[in-house]
């Protein structure tokens, strides 16, 4: 048994299948959960940062940090709902959004994020917000999938209509055929532009 596979074993949770029936790779996974825990944990401290704005009068920074620090609680929420055991509904939450597809995590974080940034554009806001963005990003290229081997995407390509080793065949499919240019005369040599005599 390898490390990574050891490691996956520690960080299962309760009724998880032991073997996953994706095909995102595993580094993807782990870098979407620690960015998304470590990146909430970031978000409400800055947060709590820009909130002191309310000391120079500034309303639109105390709401965008107060926005940055539920964000931010939300994404440790999801991602490292052992952070939060004193809360009885925060695994009912994690295990909800575990079993949507990461492209709603993705929405989510992304959603989430934005508002801090556009009411108050600070350095705070930008890094805090900007992890839980970043975790997103991370989400939605997860729900991508696994790209394609060369032979299939040249197979799509050509629309299936390769031979062996992929090498096309003469005779092209009817639906492959052009029919831009069925009247096209040949060309043949008519001779000089130019009088010859001169």
């Amino acid at each position: 048994m390898s490390f990574t596979e050891k490691i996956g074993q520690l960080m299962q949770r309760p009724g998880q299948d032991a073997v996953p029936n994706d095909d995102v790779p595993w580094w993807m996974k782990y870098a979407g959960r620690g960015l998304g825990t470590v990146g909430g944990a970031i978000a409400v401290f800055l947060g709590l940062w820009v909130a002191t704005g309310i000391l120079f009068a500034q309303i639109d920074c105390l709401i965008a940090g107060i926005w940055q620090m539920l964000a931010g609680f939300v994404c440790i929420l999801i991602e490292a709902p052992c952070c939060c055991m004193f809360l009885d509904f925060v695994q009912n939450i994690s295990d909800f959004m575990e079993r949507k597809p990461y492209y709603y995590r993705g929405a989510l974080y992304i959603v989430i994020s934005l508002p801090a940034i556009v009411l108050c554009l600070g350095l705070g806001t930008l890094f805090g917000s900007g992890l839980i963005f970043a975790t997103g990003v991370i989400y939605g290229m997860m729900s991508l999938g696994k790209k394609a081997s060369v032979e299939e995407m040249r197979s799509k390509a050509t629309g299936g209509a390769e031979g062996p080793g992929g090498v096309m065949p003469d005779a092209m499919p009817a639906h492959m055929k052009s029919s831009l240019v069925d009247n096209a005369q040949p060309v043949a040599f008519s001779g000089s532009p130019f009088d010859s005599n001169v």
